[in-house]
């Protein structure tokens, strides 16, 4: 919400549908902010609420054990049989690797305006994971003294219409699925900033043994931009390393070790 008052007080956008709360900006013409009081983990009816979507960005707030300053961005899925947290299980969303990766270079770019915030991709996880667009859920974590900053909140609102606004034309030439590493893979990020590679989904390492054929051909077929890479995270595949690394040879996918 601290987000939703910054859009409303300083970017116009103001509610035209009272029924459906939605609310536009004569700025952003090509934006609808969609209010809800349900959580955004279980909103899977979006598609027919707005049908002409190019895709779907969450605005939501990051909780962690670790109580660590965090702005984040990532797309959603579970790959497994639980999902206490939304969508279907062994469902993968449709991913965006084009608008996650200029996010996240943006919002490094400005942090010298938001001191103290760790700034991360997280692995793929929680729903919603049914909808026919892509998902990016970007959050100000991970408490409740980070979810009422106004200043960090500001900065992801802006970054996020400054990117829409120049237009979601352009594609990444390479895009890798990322298996192995933490929740929050660190060498995955540094790839997104420093190379021409985006990131369609990620499954960490504590994930990696619901990955079988059919899941792994799912995180490579949901995606607006073509995946042409496995990205392992070499040292961070654990004990699955060896079955990983047979499933993945077997889709003829360029591998990249990191």
């Amino acid at each position: 919400m601290t987000m939703v008052n910054y859009l409303r007080d300083n970017k116009g956008f103001s509610t035209y549908d009272d029924n459906n709360n939605s609310l536009k900006s004569k700025v952003y013409k090509n934006v609808e902010l969609y209010v809800s009081a349900k959580s955004s983990l279980y909103l899977e009816d979006l598609d027919e609420r707005y049908p002409h979507s190019k895709a779907f960005i969450f605005l939501s707030r990051h909780r962690s054990e670790s109580g660590i300053p965090t702005l984040t961005c990532h797309c959603t899925g579970n790959y497994g049989l639980d999902n206490h947290y939304g969508g279907n299980p062994r469902e993968i969303a449709i991913s965006y690797p084009y608008l996650q990766k200029q996010f996240l270079k943006r919002i490094t770019n400005v942090r010298s305006s938001i001191p103290g915030y760790d700034i991360v991709v997280e692995a793929s996880h929680h729903g919603p994971t049914s909808l026919k667009k892509p998902v990016l859920f970007t959050e100000i974590g991970s408490t409740e003294s980070q979810w009422v900053d106004r200043n960090a909140a500001s900065v992801i609102c802006d970054c996020m219409l400054n990117i829409i606004a120049n237009g979601l034309e352009e594609h990444c030439e390479k895009v890798g699925i990322g298996l192995g590493g933490t929740h929050y893979p660190i060498k995955f990020n540094k790839l997104l900033l420093e190379t021409e590679f985006g990131l369609a989904a990620v499954a960490a390492r504590h994930n990696l043994e619901s990955i079988d054929e059919k899941m792994l051909h799912q995180m490579i077929v949901k995606s607006v931009e073509k995946v042409t890479h496995i990205i392992v995270d070499w040292k961070g595949l654990g004990k699955e390393k060896d079955r990983i690394m047979r499933l993945v040879q077997n889709t003829g996918l360029n591998v990249l070790k990191v």
